[in-house]
C-alpha cells in the first residue's frame, strides 16, 4: 500500500473546496435554502481523529515492541488503511466546510455568523482529522531496516 501523501491530501481539500464553493454559490443564488451544518459534525470528526490516532499508537506500540500482547497483522494492517481513508476524507471535509463557510462570508447577519463559526470549526476538526491519518499512517510503517524475509507476516504498510 502506498501511503498518502500531504500534498495529495492537500490538493484534494483544494479541489473540494472549489467544487464546493462554486456549487454552494450556485444553490445560494438560485434560491435554494442553505445546507445544515450541524455542531455534531465537527465533534463526530474530532472524535474519528482520536480513534484513529489511539488505533495507530497501539500498531506503533506493537511494531516498536513495547506491547505486551501480540497484535494480528490484519488489524495492524487495516488500521493502516483506516489511517489512509482517514487523511483522505480529512482532506475532503475540510475543502467541503471551507466552501461553507466561504460561501456564508459576505453576508454575515444572524443566522450566517453562526453558520460561519459551526462551518470553520467543523474544518479545523476535518484538519485534525486529515493530520490524524497522516500520522496514524506513519506509525504504521515497518522500520526500514527488516529483511524481506521477516516481512511475510507483516502489515503491508510499507
Amino acid at each position: 500500500m502506498t501511503p498518502a501523501r500531504l500534498r495529495s491530501v492537500l490538493l484534494l481539500a483544494a479541489a473540494v473546496g472549489v467544487v464546493g464553493w462554486v456549487v454552494l454559490d450556485a444553490r445560494e443564488s438560485a434560491g435554494g435554502a442553505a445546507l445544515p451544518t450541524p455542531w455534531t459534525a465537527a465533534v463526530a470528526i474530532a472524535l474519528l481523529a482520536v480513534a484513529v490516532v489511539v488505533s495507530g499508537w497501539e500498531v506503533r506500540r506493537w511494531i516498536t515492541g513495547r506491547r505486551e500482547r501480540l497484535l494480528d497483522p490484519l488489524v495492524a494492517a487495516r488500521i493502516a488503511v483506516l489511517a489512509k481513508a482517514a487523511a483522505y476524507a480529512g482532506g475532503a471535509f475540510t475543502g467541503w466546510y471551507l466552501a461553507q463557510a466561504v460561501v456564508v462570508l459576505p453576508d454575515l447577519v444572524g443566522d450566517r455568523r453562526t453558520r460561519l463559526i459551526i462551518a470553520l470549526v467543523s474544518a479545523l476538526a476535518s484538519v485534525g482529522l486529515a493530520a490524524a491519518g497522516l500520522v496514524a499512517q506513519q506509525w504504521c510503517r515497518r522500520p526500514s531496516n527488516e529483511d524481506d524475509d521477516d516481512r511475510e507476516g507483516g502489515l503491508g504498510a510499507t
